[in-house]
């Protein structure tokens, strides 16, 4: 289970293989100047509610991962959370949906 930590205040548990997606359409977004709300569910130990923060290129943002190991990342769900994060309401995570054909990408590759 991997961490996000926005500002230094905000923190959220999100797992590997989803944290790792996340960051690279976060990165792609914020590289190109592009800001967005990035929202997510909460925990029902702290309320079972939704928070929403706006990143923009100046954020501080955190990734930290627990595994030692690198996930490989699928190309049609960078897409999926991609085109999340170009709509009005902003990143969110949305189920993974199959690969497109061929390898799973490594860390470090853009589609």
């Amino acid at each position: 289970m991997g961490k996000f930590i926005y500002e230094g205040a905000v923190r959220v548990d999100i797992e590997d293989r989803i944290l790792a997606h996340l960051q690279l359409v976060i990165s792609s977004k914020l590289r190109r100047g592009e800001p967005f709300p990035f929202s997510w569910r909460d925990d029902a130990s702290i309320g079972d509610g939704r928070t929403s923060v706006w990143l923009h290129p100046q954020s501080s943002l955190v990734y930290k991962f627990y595994g030692s190991r690198l996930p490989p990342l699928n190309p049609a769900w960078i897409d999926a959370l991609a085109y999340t994060a170009n709509s009005t309401s902003g990143l969110y995570v949305v189920p993974e949906p199959v690969e497109h054909p061929g390898e799973p990408m490594a860390i470090g590759e853009i589609p």
